[in-house]
């Protein structure tokens, strides 16, 4: 399946809220990402992600390790992803270890989640904060075969305008990369590992 995915910069998050919230209750969940890759950047440089993701709410905590292919296109950089729950976070980061990938970059998301029905898909939006980084963001998938990718992101444009976010603010900016320069310019308040020789480039969103 293709995770097909438009981000967006929220300049009025607390609008945006009320409006998720009229659509479906919210999941508050704290992800703690870290992504891998091997000592040569391999998977860099072919365009996937490799990822070990922690989400901790009030009431569970999970691990997924996300494993995601070149995108399928440039425009919103959507990738076939391939996903499961493991039952350890720390055999997890073992088993990669063991394999020869590195850590490149590990960082906390807070996120509100909001699962519901639009224009006959199954969608994810996810409000955005993190905490090394300036304002809010939007994040809004679905997953699809790759023949409906394209039809799948004019349905999630279309979802964004009925929140009140301007198609304007649609944005590549990576995560990965915004945390790893802010730590490389000495501005992050946090710490965490982040590795990568020269400029931080991950492809695609995460």
């Amino acid at each position: 399946m293709i995770e097909a995915e438009l981000k967006a910069r929220v300049h009025a998050p607390e609008a945006v809220m009320r409006q998720l919230d009229d659509r479906a209750p919210a999941r508050i969940e704290e992800y703690k990402d870290t992504y891998y890759d091997r000592p040569d950047m391999a998977l860099e440089k072919a365009g996937q992600e490799l990822r070990v993701r922690t989400v901790r709410s009030d009431s569970s905590v999970r691990t997924v390790l996300t494993f995601k292919e070149a995108s399928v296109g440039e425009e919103s950089g959507s990738k076939p992803e391939h996903e499961t729950a493991v039952a350890s976070a720390e055999a997890a980061h073992a088993i990669l270890h063991g394999l020869g990938h590195v850590p490149v970059i590990a960082f906390k998301k807070h996120c509100r989640n909001h699962e519901f029905e639009a224009h006959g898909r199954r969608m994810l939006a996810t409000l955005v904060t993190v905490a090394e980084l300036d304002g809010t963001f939007l994040e809004l998938e679905t997953l699809v075969n790759e023949s409906e990718v394209a039809d799948a992101l004019d349905d999630l444009r279309t979802v964004l305008c009925e929140l009140g976010v301007d198609l304007e603010d649609l944005t590549r900016e990576l995560y990965t990369d915004a945390v790893a320069a802010k730590r490389a310019s000495g501005q992050s308040p946090e710490e965490g590992p982040a590795v990568r020789q020269g400029p931080p480039k991950f492809p695609g969103p995460t």
